[in-house]
């Protein structure tokens, strides 16, 4: 924090007369013995005041121009934070139109805005997850208000696959977390996507349609945490499919999922340093397909009453 200018003023002023006599008498006592005593000059005192006077000028330039900057920037960063706080009211609102094209000009604006506004990225994206968790009905009417939603909540998802495949990059999404806690999935593209956080499809409903985790990374903390959480998801038709998808710490977790006439795919996967928990799922009429998946010597598996795929452990290694 700076002192204000009424204050500085007086004190440089002071500072600066001081430092003048100082000069003065520091003169007379390194020349004490001279013979016979020369006087100082009134006008060598003056000069070398003004010079001290000049010198302290010159700092109270630069502190004003520094203030005066500090301001401008205060000033601006309010100014963005002003017009970021104004987007997002204006996309939130539009997420909630009756039109469908509304709508998607609201996704594709808090897509924008969680790029721009990286301190509250992880709020926005909270936006796109929620409005995935709504009630949703897949085979709306065409006449029904909410025609188009289908195509809404894809482009949800085609949004997030886009921010989720260079980990690196400068507009990630990777480290952020992603909860679709009850959603309703009819189809949707998340492949090659990478979670580096929490992904949670807890009592997500797969229903109809393909839901592709094509080579997507699941990564989490062997420690406490799920790399990926679908228990008691229910994957009733369609197809769920983690063909040469990682899951790589955590525990990849479908304790309590219910597999009931559809497809989950988990050929090529890899699963390695956690666990994978089909505890308690319940499967009737359901195609799992482990071919050739790879499960490394870390991982703790429990599959319940899955029947274990050729060459992968036949019984837990450790409780989940």
């Amino acid at each position: 924090m700076l002192w204000r200018v009424r204050f500085v003023v007086p004190l440089a002023l002071v500072a600066a007369l001081i430092a003048g006599v100082g000069i003065f008498l520091l003169y007379d006592l390194l020349a004490p013995d001279q013979a016979p005593p020369r006087p100082v000059a009134v006008h060598e005192l003056i000069r070398t005041t003004l010079a001290t006077l000049t010198l302290v000028g010159a700092v109270l330039a630069g502190v004003y121009a520094y203030r005066k900057q500090r301001i401008s920037e205060g000033d601006a960063h309010r100014a963005d934070a002003d017009q970021l706080a104004g987007r997002y009211t204006t996309a939130t609102e539009q997420l909630g139109h009756e039109r469908a094209a509304v709508r998607l000009a609201g996704v594709y604006g808090l897509a924008h805005l969680a790029d721009d506004w990286e301190d509250q990225r992880q709020v926005c994206i909270d936006v796109l997850c929620a409005y995935l968790r709504m009630p949703y009905q897949p085979e709306l009417p065409a006449e029904e208000p909410k025609a188009g939603e289908r195509e809404v909540r894809w482009t949800i998802i085609s949004v997030i696959r886009h921010h989720l495949q260079r980990p690196d990059g400068p507009r990630s999404w990777s480290a952020c977390s992603f909860d679709f806690t009850g959603a309703t999935f009819d189809g949707g593209d998340l492949s090659g996507s990478h979670f580096e956080n929490m992904a949670v499809f807890r009592r997500a409903t797969f229903s109809g349609g393909r839901v592709d985790f094509r080579h997507a990374t699941f990564q989490g903390s062997p420690a406490d945490i799920r790399s990926v959480d679908f228990r008691r998801a229910t994957f009733s038709g369609g197809t769920a499919d983690f063909h040469g998808a990682t899951f790589s710490g955590g525990t990849a977790d479908f304790h309590g999922a219910t597999l009931n006439g559809g497809k989950v795919n988990f050929k090529d996967a890899t699963f390695s340093e956690g666990a994978l928990n089909f505890n308690d799922a319940g499967f009737t009429d359901v195609d799992v397909n482990f071919d050739r998946a790879t499960f490394s010597d870390t991982v703790a598996i429990n599959w319940g009453a899955l029947t274990p795929p050729p060459g992968a452990p036949a019984s837990p290694q450790a409780g989940s």
